[in-house]
């Protein structure tokens, strides 16, 4: 997995590149949650992820929870097929903010 951070006004974006699994994941909350925590809305751009499993799907739901907590957003953009399918399987489309 590789990422690019991008910044305008409150809105920090994370363009995710990849496979997002397991050995992966503490790498993916080191990159979002500082930006959560800030209290700034993170639009999380999934179109260049190949693959995300369960554990890259717990990161999803994470960052959400964290962000409810710091009353702010997560907006998960652009996401890749393949994601999708995998979001779609463990209905979190209700849940997530998908754009």
């Amino acid at each position: 997995m590789s990422y690019k951070i991008s910044e305008e006004g409150n809105i920090t974006t994370v363009h995710l590149d990849g496979e997002i699994d397991m050995d992966v994941v503490e790498k993916a909350k080191e990159v979002i949650f500082p930006h959560i925590d800030s209290g700034k809305e993170v639009h999380l751009n999934l179109s260049q992820v190949q693959y995300m499993d369960s554990s890259g799907i717990s990161v999803l739901i994470e960052s959400h929870q964290k962000a409810l907590e710091k009353n702010t957003k997560v907006i998960i953009k652009d996401v890749s097929k393949s994601v999708l399918k995998v979001i779609m399987m463990a209905k979190l489309e209700q849940i997530l903010n998908l754009e």
